[in-house]
Formats: C-alpha cells, sequence, structure tokens
C-alpha cells in the first residue's frame, strides 16, 4: 500500500472549514495562517476514492510535521499530548473534520477503502460514520469497496446493516478479515447479506478470510448477482470447507473467471467437486506454494486448462515438479503470466519447453532462484558439464533464444555472470521488453553488470522501462538512486524506475487484468 509523501495536502482541506470549526483548531495550536490563502478548486468536492487509514496515518504525520517546522513545546503538548487519550482525541478530531469538508463540499464517492487495524481506528470511524448517516449520498453511489483487516468486526455492525441496506450499486467488493474476530458468524452473515442485495456486482475478492467457510457459493442461489457477477478472486484462502455444487454453480450465468492465488487445502475432495461440475471451470489463475497430488492436478487441468492464462508456483522445488510441468504443458497452451520463483536443474529445462509451447501469448515472466539450491550445487558438483551447471548459468545460456518478439514484463532474479549474461543478451536481442527486472544475486568475486546492460539493451533501446538492483548479503543498491546513470538512460529513452516499484505483485497485477 502506497502512502502519499508529502501530508501538506491535509492544510488544503482544512482550508474549507468554517469559522466555528477554525476555532476548535485553536485549542490545538493550528493557526489560520498555516492554510493556503487561496485555491483555485473545490479540491474536497473532487474526492472519488477514500481510504480510512491512510487518511489517519496522513493525519499523524502532517501533525509531526507542524512539530518538527515551528519546533514549539506549546505545540508538542497540544497537537500531539504524550498522554494516549488527548492523543487520540485531536486525531479524531482532525480525522472528523476533514470528512465534515469531503461531506459539505457534496462529495460523492466511488471508492471506499476500509481498514482498521486499532481500536483507535474504529472509533475515528464511528464519529464518521455518524456524519455520513446524516448525509447519504457520500456513499450510497460508491462502486469498489474494500474492507481490510478489520480487527473487531462487532465495531462496524451498524456500518454493514446501512451497506446493504442503502448501497446496492456496488460492483467490485473485496474482503479480508483476521483469523481472530469477534462473532465471526454474525459478520458472516452481515457480509453475505453486502452481497445478496447488490444489483451490479461484477467481482469478488477474498484475501485470508476466515469468514465464509462453505456458504459463500450456496448463498448465491437467490442473490440479486447471478446475472452480473463474472470474477471471483481467492487469495491464501483455506478451501478446506469449501462446497461447490452444480445446483448453485449453475446459477452464475455470467461467470467469466476464477482466480485461485496461493490458497490451502486445495485436496481432491475440493477439485473432485469442480470436476464435477457440467458447467466450465474458468479456471484463470492459479498459482500455488503447495505442491498439488498429480491425479487431481491432472484433474483439474483437463476441467480447466484451456482457460489457464496465468499460472505460478510459489517456491516450490521438488521431483514431483517435473509431472506437473508435462502435464500443464499438454493441458494449458494459453499461458499469458508464468512465474517460476524456485528451480533447480530437475525442472528447469522443463520450464524451457514451456516457453516454447506458449510463446504465442505469453506476455510477462518471472524467474527466480534460491540461494540454497545454488550454494548446495557448488557444494557438491566439481565437473561443468550442462547437467551439473548452477541453475543461474543455465537460465542465461538457454532462454534468450526461445522468448517471444514481445514482452510486457521480465523478471530475472539470478546469481548473474558477465559472460552468461552477455551470450543472454546476444539470443534476446529481436525480443522488445517493456518493463524489464534485474535482481543480480551477487556472490563474492561477483562483477557488476551495468557496463553490459548499457551495451545491449541502453544503447539499443530495446525496453521501455528498466529495474536493476544488486543484492550482496544484507545489501542493497538500486540503479534508480544512480542519478548519473538514469540521466543517461534517459538520454536513450530508457526509463530507470526502483525494482520493488517496478516488480508485479501477483494479486495486484490480477486485479488489473480484470
Amino acid at each position: 500500500m502506497k502512502l502519499p509523501k508529502n501530508y501538506r495536502f491535509i492544510e488544503i482541506y482544512l482550508n474549507n472549514l468554517n469559522e466555528e470549526d477554525k476555532r476548535k483548531l485553536k485549542e490545538y495550536n493550528i493557526n489560520e495562517n498555516l492554510f493556503p490563502s487561496n485555491t483555485l478548486f473545490n479540491y474536497p468536492g473532487f474526492i472519488k476514492c477514500l481510504n480510512t487509514w491512510k487518511i489517519i496515518f496522513s493525519i499523524e504525520q502532517w501533525i509531526l510535521a507542524i512539530i518538527n517546522s515551528k519546533g514549539l513545546q506549546t505545540t508538542i503538548q497540544n497537537l500531539y499530548p504524550s498522554n494516549f487519550d488527548q492523543r487520540l482525541s485531536s486525531s479524531r478530531l482532525f480525522y472528523k473534520l476533514l470528512f465534515k469538508i469531503f461531506i459539505e463540499s457534496e462529495a460523492k464517492l466511488n471508492t471506499l477503502e476500509v481498514i482498521m487495524v486499532r481500536d483507535m481506528d474504529h472509533d475515528c470511524f464511528n464519529d464518521v460514520f455518524n456524519l455520513i448517516l446524516q448525509n447519504q449520498d457520500f456513499i450510497y453511489n460508491i462502486k469498489n469497496l474494500k474492507l481490510q483487516r478489520i480487527a473487531n468486526g462487532s465495531k462496524i455492525y451498524p456500518f454493514l446493516k446501512f451497506l446493504y441496506s442503502n448501497c446496492k450499486s456496488i460492483s467490485s467488493l473485496y474482503f479480508q478479515f483476521p483469523r481472530f474476530n469477534n462473532n465471526n458468524l454474525l459478520t458472516e452473515n452481515y457480509f453475505l447479506k453486502i452481497i445478496n442485495s447488490q444489483e451490479n456486482l461484477k467481482k469478488i475478492s477474498f484475501e485470508r478470510n476466515y469468514l465464509f467457510k462453505g456458504k459463500f457459493l450456496l448463498s448465491l442461489k437467490d442473490s440479486n448477482c447471478l446475472n452480473t457477477l463474472n470474477t471471483i478472486i481467492f487469495y491464501r484462502i483455506d478451501f478446506k470447507k469449501i462446497i461447490i455444487s452444480n445446483d448453485e454453480f449453475e446459477k452464475l450465468n455470467v461467470l467469466e473467471s476464477i482466480h485461485i492465488l496461493y490458497c490451502y487445502s486445495l485436496n481432491s475432495d475440493f477439485i473432485q467437486q469442480v470436476a464435477n461440475l457440467t458447467k466450465p471451470f474458468k479456471l484463470k489463475s492459479l498459482f500455488m506454494d503447495i505442491m498439488l497430488q498429480i491425479d487431481s492436478l491432472r484433474l483439474l487441468l483437463q476441467k480447466s486448462g484451456h482457460y489457464l492464462e496465468n499460472i505460478g508456483f510459489g517456491s516450490i522445488i521438488s521431483n514431483e515438479l517435473r509431472k506437473q510441468f508435462e502435464l500443464i504443458i499438454k493441458y494449458c497452451k494459453n499461458i499469458k503470466f508464468f512465474e517460476f520463483p524456485g528451480f533447480d536443474n530437475l525442472n528447469i529445462y522443463l520450464s524451457f519447453d514451456l516457453i516454447k509451447n506458449i510463446d504465442q501469448n505469453l506476455n510477462y515472466l518471472s524467474i527466480d532462484f534460491h540461494y540454497y539450491l545454488d550454494y548446495y550445487h557448488n557444494r557438491t558438483n566439481n565437473n561443468t558439464t550442462s547437467d551439473n551447471m548452477d541453475p543461474s548459468s543455465v537460465v542465461l545460456l538457454n532462454l534468450g533464444q526461445i522468448l517471444p518478439r514481445k514482452l510486457e514484463y521480465l523478471n530475472l532474479s539470478l546469481n548473474f555472470d558477465i559472460k552468461n549474461l552477455e551470450i543472454f543478451l546476444q539470443n534476446s536481442q529481436n525480443t522488445f521488453i517493456k518493463k524489464f527486472l534485474i535482481r543480480n544475486k551477487m556472490q563474492e568475486g561477483s562483477d557488476h553488470i551495468l557496463p553490459s546492460i548499457k551495451k545491449y539493451i541502453m544503447k539499443k533501446e530495446r525496453v521501455k522501462y528498466l529495474a536493476i538492483m544488486e543484492v550482496y548479503f544484507e545489501k542493497r543498491e538500486d540503479l534508480s538512486f544512480m542519478k548519473d546513470e538514469v540521466k543517461e538512460f534517459e538520454s536513450y529513452n530508457v526509463k530507470v524506475q526502483n525494482y520493488n516499484d517496478l516488480y508485479v505483485q501477483v494479486y495486484d497485477l490480477i486485479k488489473e487484468m480484470d
């Protein structure tokens, strides 16, 4: 979750306060001179997306910024008191005033993200909810609702009731609740009511959710969203008690994509339920941390392999992975995103076969290797035959010539040898890569790769965005912090970005795709 770097935007909003509210601020040593004298637009009225946690965090950081700039003891005491209750009171006041400004400016939200990690977050939001009840147009027509990390579900029951009774135009729902929550059963029922009350619901996302269990699909049989719901995302969900029956699944008339990302209990019982469905199970994404039984995977891919577009193996390293690759090569011809963070020489060659098999569709490719495998390899193998070559070298010597002509994204996290890197760059010279990420896992005696990148990438303008991070134990060096180098790359129309910023998180990519 990216946070704002400049918290002074709060002052622009507070400039819209009425005189009575401005007088309240003086109690906290906030002077009106702090606010801009003139603003060109009604900024609060243009607000379309609100994240509750970002607002409270920004308020706290803004207060600290004022303290640091003024350096006044009275400001510290009044604005950011050491007493927790007083500190909570000041943050709650600013939080409530900001929402009051948004509401009185007649803002109408499109997206509301409610994140409540602490009891303090609940208290602040409850203050605001009373304002919302008096001005329901503020969130009446929200299209995207995100409920995440709710520390105490029972504290938002009035808000949940309001949602399923009044807000029926939500098109995208996101739920993420912690394992331990008060009265899970009642909270679950409220969320099911929110789902079933929607008239245009298109997407539901569940992340690390310990609600619903087997009830979710069963509850949809009389839902308003049967003719609108087209995407369901499961992210780190336990499928142990999930029930999929023909009767309920058949009624999802426009369901086009199901995404299963690093979920648990993908066992034979669940997969047999999928195989028994008469309607297609349009599984678009399958990312696994835990090895599936071969027979179960075969059943799943026979049913859904034709629809599969995004696949990854987490950090799985096993002899069984070879058999899984063989099944994927056989049943999956439409892969667009392939993530392979963890390999050895037992399975890397099969991954090359898969890449060649899907090169017409492949658009995102991420390949990683694990230090311990490379360390083990170097300790146990003393010859340089291809079978015993270190995994990073195998990738660099074999990957370039099998890449498609164009890639949206390529991430290589390897131990780069200069000679082998240049072979890779020469072999892939006919491939244009929009976003090229390199994470060089350096060892003692490793060379820096930047000269080779300049020669084969920069001067030939083969990429649009480039990110390079060199890692040596705990040390990190990112190309984006080297100003002179960044300018040189930009002179060749190559935009250098921070590695972590350009790196694609699977869940975020799936959300963007749908």
